[in-house]
């Protein structure tokens, strides 16, 4: 089959998370947590096989190769038995394990998206300040271990301004705030190419946001269960957070009309499945305050999110600043 007349298979890998799909499509197929769960019962029984023994050895190793799960089964995996370890392949946009990265990729081509990859092109992305050699790796263990006929690697800034394509606006200029869950980029892009020199990164990021709002709830009190803290502040995150002009109206407006702004979290505990319930309110819009005003959540870092935007575009080339102060995107792994 021709891999032309067939849609491309798009496969975005996040830090926290990996959409799949095709392209043409409104939106992913898939949304998974960018996770992997080997089972280590079969991973040390060929670590003490004896040498004499290598038949065993052998059998635990393809057994290895075998029995992993990824995403949200791999997340289910792991509470459930003691003999899954859960491996995060990517850490703050960059791929750390690579063993764990192909096995990601082969779950996503064959168990969610059920394609060959010999009769499709692939497009993947990659962050912005990504070494050369992670991208020859990946193209070898596409070519080498899927056969992919084509291959095309975008830095994923570059496609979150290509997302803004319409018929009467096409604009490849902008300043792209790319807000993952382990790295925050602000990338300045003319005329569809990165201006590498100007690149900046901040240390917060999703998950900070994630660990602040975590933070918040623990130091008001609310009873949520320790082992499912994490969860409920990002879903919290996901679900009701909003940015804010003025914090000080903001907390104005929660404690004059409380029963407005509050909002009420249920969720159900993991070990007992007993149902409890919290109020979540100035985590609202203080969790993603720290981008804006950092020094809440740490001392390391103080600089608010427009003041490294201003320097980003300021380090670019003279001719280029007037088109990307007019035109900036943010977008959130």
């Amino acid at each position: 089959m021709d891999p032309t007349s067939r849609p491309a298979v798009v496969i975005d890998n996040g830090t926290g998370y990996t959409k799949m799909g095709f392209a043409g499509n409104v939106e992913p197929c898939f949304i998974q947590p960018t996770v992997v769960a080997v089972n280590e019962s079969f991973l040390n029984q060929s670590r003490t096989s004896s040498k004499s023994n290598w038949s065993a050895q052998y059998s635990a190793g393809v057994m290895a190769d075998l029995d992993f799960f990824i995403g949200d089964e791999a997340l289910t995996k792991s509470r459930s038995s003691n003999a899954y370890n859960l491996t995060y392949p990517i850490r703050n946009g960059q791929v750390y394990n690579w063993d764990a990265m192909e096995r990601y990729w082969q779950q996503c081509i064959f168990n969610y998206l059920r394609c060959d990859p010999e009769d499709h092109y692939f497009l993947l992305t990659e962050s912005p300040l990504t070494a050369p050699e992670n991208r020859e790796y990946t193209g070898e263990i596409m070519f080498e271990t899927f056969n992919v006929p084509g291959l095309y690697i975008a830095v994923n800034s570059v496609l979150a301004l290509a997302a803004g394509y319409t018929t009467s606006k096409c604009q490849m200029t902008g300043v792209v705030v790319d807000v993952g869950d382990g790295a925050t980029h602000i990338v300045p892009v003319a005329d569809g190419y990165v201006i590498g020199s100007s690149i900046k990164s901040i240390p917060i990021a999703g998950k900070d946001v994630t660990l602040f709002i975590q933070q918040l709830m623990r130091e008001r009190g609310e009873k949520i269960p320790p082992e499912d803290s994490f969860e409920a502040a990002r879903k919290v995150k996901e679900m009701y957070c909003y940015t804010c002009s003025d914090v000080v109206k903001e907390f104005n407006k929660h404690d004059k009309e409380p029963g407005k702004y509050i909002k009420h979290w249920r969720g159900i505990r993991p070990k007992t499945g007993a149902p409890y319930s919290c109020d979540i309110g100035y985590e609202r819009f203080l969790g993603p305050e720290v981008f804006f005003s950092p020094e809440i959540y740490s001392s390391d870092f103080t600089t608010p999110l427009p003041v490294v935007i201003d320097k980003c575009i300021q380090s670019a080339p003279i001719d280029t600043r007037r088109a990307l102060y007019k035109v900036k995107y943010a977008y959130a792994l």
